[in-house]
């Protein structure tokens, strides 16, 4: 009999089954048993049983915990420096209210006696379009999805395909509806090749069509507003992400359904209305598992309708604090001008770091949070929303926790085929490198998102030299004999505070371009290193104790 060796893995959070030389690997967490079918000539052989502890590295070791008065201590600095400099940022906006009304044109706000700043386009965008058509045409899906689960479930899958491509149909037009089907059709074909790198050739060809200005002008004619034309644009790049997860999919593992059945399950995946336009992000293997599976299998202890009714307030509250804050403080047109960033109090200055990068936050907890509201009721498991960015003290644990989903897809279908970490450092580097460039690439490839990846490209890279080092048997021995455990974590918060400060950066480079990057740098770093940095350090590491907290201690 042929011996079947099982490789390490990092971590396994979900059921699966795969195939490995000579047999079939299938775990089951969280009961941390797996077995192994070994075949020969479609003959099972025999069934070895396995521990999850087994295949995994040595377990992360825990942080020391610290005395509740000192955490104490870093809540309220915390806390207390996020209401301070959003106060101080407010004053600003209130005292340059009548130059930003000139210069930006503020709405007129929700909230008496408030302007609305209007200058963030994806709110803007999407705030717009949900009064018109999404909201309505998302809880339709509810109702058919409820309806069909409940009288006719095997007719479920193929009445929300249907619905999903009648209501983008609505949208996007006929024509905008034949681009996608164009791309589906080219994907699905070239799929069958099974050729990883042909799909991957091909997939990012179709994904080039939407900076093709000649193309982009024909398109742009179909549609009467340009925001219609930039819903199309949004369609096709997350589609695209979706074509490429089929399409690697089938090249590493084919099915044995036939082909139409395939393509049937790729309109179901494509067009599943939650998640067509701004994602969450899935597999298209956890869409198909997850939809097959019985309803029996994935009921929730909770009613449907109270977990509705909780999670649409959660939304509310969400979407009424982000509004609430382009009310309060005006970031996004104060950070379009220069003049305004150069004579920003420092507080004020930090204000409005911590403005743009929470207000994100928020706004990705609504983006994300309704599709996923609605997917869950469909028996699917959405990815995690995104962790508050207060508390992210590492380029790793942004890129993790934020976008889980875009995470995963990036893992799966980039960093683990290109080598990942299991082929040394410079494998490593390079497979780290592309995900991070294909990143830039999909959200358009311009110069400010191009200095925002190599800035979290780096940041990765050396984060993971230095956990390396810190890991050295020579490194680890020294820290244990000259520092006590309390003390080792006040030292890795001091460390994570550098790189919050640089996670922060580069967030503000991705969110207001390279002026906004370059003026906190100079006004931070160069020419307030001894009066700005340091109480800014400070704060970011009381940020940093309260993140390492909360993952030594999960909810």
């Amino acid at each position: 009999m042929n011996e079947t060796r099982i490789k390490k893995k990092e971590f396994i959070t979900v059921p699966f089954e795969c195939w490995i030389p000579g047999g079939v690997l299938t775990l089951y967490p969280p009961t941390v048993t797996g077995t192994v079918r070994q075949q020969r000539n479609g003959q099972q052989l025999s069934i070895i049983r396995c521990t999850i502890a087994q295949m995994t590295s040595k377990p992360k070791a825990q942080l020391a915990p610290l005395p509740r008065t000192e955490i104490l201590a870093y809540w309220v600095l915390s806390f207390g420096s996020h209401l301070y400099s959003f106060y101080q940022l407010h004053r600003f906006s209130k005292e340059h209210e009548a130059g930003l009304q000139r210069e930006f044109q503020l709405e007129k706000g929700l909230f008496k006696g408030f302007k609305r700043d209007p200058l963030d386009f994806e709110w803007s965008f999407w705030t717009e379009w949900a009064k018109k058509s999404l909201l309505w045409t998302l809880i339709g899906h509810g109702v058919i999805a409820r309806l069909t689960g409940t009288f006719y479930p095997k007719l479920r899958v193929p009445a929300l395909t249907a619905y999903g491509l009648l209501a983008a149909s609505s949208l996007l037009g006929i024509k905008g509806v034949c681009v996608l089907l164009v791309h589906l059709g080219l994907s699905f074909s070239v799929a069958q090749l099974r050729k990883p790198a042909l799909s991957w050739a091909c997939n990012l060809l179709l994904l080039s069509t939407l900076y093709i200005q000649p193309l982009q002008e024909i398109q742009r004619g179909w549609y009467k507003t340009e925001e219609e034309h930039y819903l199309l644009l949004f369609s096709v790049a997350v589609c695209g992400l979706r074509f490429i997860s089929f399409s690697l999919e089938h090249c590493w593992c084919p099915l044995d359904r036939g082909g139409g059945v395939q393509l049937c399950w790729l309109f179901s995946y494509t067009f599943y209305h939650p998640f067509f336009y701004n994602g969450p992000i899935i597999t298209y293997k956890d869409y198909v598992e997850q939809m097959r599976r019985p309803a029996e299998e994935s009921d929730r202890d909770e009613s449907a309708f109270s977990y509705l009714v909780l999670r649409s307030g959660r939304i509310i509250l969400w979407w009424c604090i982000a509004e609430y804050m382009i009310h309060v403080m005006y970031m996004h047109s104060i950070q379009s001008n220069e003049t305004y960033l150069e004579i920003l109090p420092p507080w004020a200055l930090g204000g409005l770091a911590l403005a743009l990068v929470q207000f994100f936050y928020v706004k990705y907890l609504v983006l994300f949070g309704l599709p996923s509201m609605l997917a869950t009721l469909d028996k699917l498991v959405p990815p995690k929303l995104p962790r508050c960015v207060s508390i992210m003290y590492s380029f790793t644990g942004m890129w993790r926790h934020f976008d889980e989903g875009l995470y995963r897809w990036l893992i799966r279908y980039i960093y683990v085929p290109l080598g990942g970490s299991r082929h040394g450092l410079l494998y490593k580097m390079f497979s780290t490198g592309l995900a991070f460039g294909f990143v830039c690439l999909w959200h358009g490839g311009h110069d400010y998102l191009q200095y925002w990846a190599l800035m979290n490209w780096a940041g990765v890279l050396v984060e993971n030299g230095l956990k390396s080092v810190f890991n050295s048997s020579l490194v680890h021995s020294f820290v244990e004999q000259n520092f006590s455990a309390a003390m080792a974590r006040r030292c890795i918060a001091l460390l994570s505070a550098f790189s919050t400060a640089m996670l922060i950066l580069s967030n503000l480079v991705f969110l207001g371009g390279i002026h906004v990057g370059r003026i906190f740098w100079k006004r931070v770093f160069a020419q307030g290193w001894s009066t700005v940095a340091p109480p800014m350090l400070a704060f970011l590491y009381c940020f940093a104790q309260i993140g390492l907290e909360r993952t030594s201690h999960p909810p």
